[in-house]
């Protein structure tokens, strides 16, 4: 399955998160009791410490009796605590204090004195600490419970800077377990929260850098099809330079098919009056009447203008079509305008006896270039004049929907066959006139659709439904 740019690039990003932050998460989760512990530890050295300094002191004093020690704790381990700690709340004294002396028995044990007696000396926290050294260690409580891990710490009792024995202060790490358990979900959370955070990101990064090339892809889908594609602005990255050398291939490609189509259309529309001029000079050569002679005389010209004004159009045509933008824009009047065309029109109306209706808005402006869109609403009454019976109407009407000004032209001719309503807008592609049986040079309508796109407009064709043929050029609105 082909994956699209912008996808590959979300995954791509994920990838990238799971790599960098699985890592870290899951150490951080693995190390997590280790640094509870870790700050457990340090407040019991303290008070291992303390404890030793105030043994040492009664020691060197003479003072010292297990019994006082043992009055002191049964009243601590006595007490009702009821302290909040975030979220667990502390409710006794769970500290374990022994002593040893320097051989390493025990003479003093808070929570056993049946301990009292017995052979410390090889544990870590005594022997070390017996050394000269740090002395600490963890034991399990349950050898098979893995929370019930115990922290000793140790601190040497000194009497006249001599180590007389060890004080050794113990403490189970239980409440580490509850800590862990409330604090695990809510790593889980911030992990899932931060998971969506970056996949949301990644999803939003995607789209931003794949957006130029959707563009730029539309702009060569629309190249495609023939439309007037304006090229994307792309800002200033390599896109950008691919989208200008991508814009001057197609003006490359374009302009070659364009010589190229136009050669080839123009010489098959010119074949048709040239024969016909090349018969008559032919028929010329021989004997005929003076009448007969005019005749042909009169053909020769009527084609050599033919070939004249199809020459003429396709000037305009091809002039109109390497235009990007207009180059003389004004504010219209279009009822103005409408009335303009009409009078130039008014001689071929009263030789086909039409009447012409007109429902006009003096109102209504639009923004352009007035010479083009004077000759396209030419072009359309044109073609409404040609095509209309004799003695029928044509009715034009000019309105507003808010944004778009629309001219609309009915006639009550034959209106547009099924099989060309595809072609009506293409080069060269023509119906015969009613009236003569012949054809136009086909390029009216296609002006007119250049000149509507000129100015971000649209020219409809379509049927009416009782009978001949509605035009409708819309073009924007501008308020006068």
């Amino acid at each position: 399955m082909k994956l699209r740019l912008g996808t590959q690039i979300f995954l791509a990003y994920l990838l990238v998160f799971i790599v960098c932050f699985s890592y870290p998460f899951d150490r951080i989760s693995k190390d997590l009791r280790t640094h509870y512990v870790e700050g457990i530890e340090d407040p019991l050295v303290d008070m291992a410490n303390i404890l030793a300094g105030l043994v040492s002191a009664e020691m060197e004093a003479g003072r010292f009796t297990p019994e006082n020690f043992y009055g002191a704790f049964e009243h601590i381990y006595g007490r009702s605590l009821s302290a909040r700690l975030y979220d667990l709340i502390k409710t006794n004294v769970d500290v374990r204090v022994y002593i040893t002396d320097s051989s390493g028995r025990v003479i003093f044990d808070s929570e056993n004195k049946g301990n009292i007696g017995s052979d410390y000396s090889n544990w870590r926290d005594v022997a070390l600490t017996l050394r000269g050294q740090y002395g600490a260690r963890t034991t399990r409580h349950d050898p098979h419970d893995p929370t019930s891990v115990v922290l000793y710490i140790a601190a040497p009792l000194l009497v006249r800077g001599e180590t007389v024995g060890v004080l050794t202060v113990a403490k189970p790490t239980t409440n580490v377990n509850t800590f862990l358990t409330i604090a695990r979900p809510r790593i889980i959370r911030i992990g899932i929260v931060s998971a969506a955070v970056a996949t949301f990101l990644s999803l939003i990064i995607s789209f931003w850098i794949t957006r130029p090339i959707r563009r730029l892809t539309q702009y060569a889908l629309d190249v495609r099809e023939g439309k007037r594609a304006k090229l994307p602005g792309l800002g200033r990255s390599e896109l950008s330079d691919m989208a200008t050398a991508f814009d001057r291939m197609r003006e490359a490609l374009e302009g070659r098919k364009y010589v190229e189509q136009y050669v080839q259309t123009l010489t098959h529309e010119i074949k048709s009056p040239l024969s016909a001029i090349r018969g008559s000079a032919e028929l010329l050569e021989e004997e005929m009447s003076c009448e007969v002679r005019a005749r042909f005389l009169a053909n020769i010209r009527t084609e050599a203008n033919r070939i004249q004004d199809l020459v003429d159009r396709m000037l305009k045509l091809t002039e109109l079509e390497s235009k990007r933008i207009l180059e003389r824009v004004e504010l219209i009047s279009f009822g103005t305008l409408i009335r303009t065309v009409l009078e130039e029109k008014c001689l071929l109306l009263s030789q086909k006896g039409l009447t012409v209706e007109v429902t006009n808005r003096d109102d209504l402006m639009a923004k352009g270039d007035s010479f083009l869109l004077h000759q396209a609403v030419s072009n359309l009454i044109q073609n409404a004049i040609d095509f209309s019976p004799v003695n029928a109407r044509i009715d034009i009407t000019l309105r507003s929907d808010g944004k778009m000004l629309n001219f609309i032209l009915d006639d009550e001719g034959p209106g547009v066959p099924e099989y060309a309503k595809r072609k009506v807008f293409d080069k060269f592609f023509s119906l015969q006139r009613p009236d003569t049986g012949k054809k136009s040079t086909g390029l009216g309508l296609n002006f007119v659709k250049e000149v509507a796109h000129l100015h971000h407009g649209e020219i409809i064709l379509e049927n009416r439904a009782e009978k001949g043929m509605r035009a409708i050029l819309r073009l924007p609105q501008r308020k006068g």
